[in-house]
């Protein structure tokens, strides 16, 4: 079993990952995915189970919250992860990165509050993605633009499919007061 902890994603403050590891033999492979005490201090009470299966070509994001951390896995497939900064007190404040996950790279993300993330779907792919608060649409989901220039993500793929929702995010220059992340 994966007993080892998250470890830190340089790139930017609070964002961890976790190396999976499989277990296989001819029948198969297991894999351990999540572990509470993987993230020591992050209240997981209100523990939420989120799927979400895209076409290659797919693009999700950029979204943030103020009362949700995410973590994400792929479990089938290949997705390229966007995350930018918008805390404006962490000391990586608006710093973009971009990480690959899936079959090549079996981790676990971890999000916490403030940081906008979304993804790519380089092939056609499954994320889980658990969350520590029940789904709040109406007070607590906010986006900024993918293609903002100033997060500049490499997303992997040309000419993606959006939804309407996605294609309307703002850029981070416009968002308002009140949704920007301390």
């Amino acid at each position: 079993m994966n007993t080892s902890p998250a470890q830190p994603f340089d790139a930017i403050d609070g964002v961890m990952t976790v190396p999976l590891q499989p277990f296989g033999d001819e029948r198969g492979r297991f894999m351990e995915t999540f572990r509470r005490e993987w993230f020591p201090g992050v209240n997981w009470e209100r523990l939420q189970s989120n799927r979400s299966d895209s076409a290659a070509g797919v693009l999700r994001g950029l979204h943030y919250h103020f009362k949700q951390i995410d973590y994400w896995y792929a479990t089938r497939g290949k997705i390229r992860a966007g995350l930018v900064d918008l805390r404006m007190s962490s000391p990586t404040y608006l710093r973009s990165a971009a990480i690959d996950m899936g079959e090549d790279n079996l981790i676990g993300l971890f999000i916490p509050e403030g940081v906008a993330h979304g993804f790519a779907a380089l092939t056609d792919c499954t994320l889980i993605y658990i969350v520590n608060n029940y789904y709040d649409g109406g007070s607590d989901e906010y986006g900024i633009a993918w293609n903002d220039p100033q997060a500049n993500i490499d997303w992997g793929i040309s000419a993606p499919s959006l939804s309407a929702r996605d294609q309307a995010n703002p850029l981070i220059a416009d968002i308002p007061p009140d949704a920007q992340p301390q």
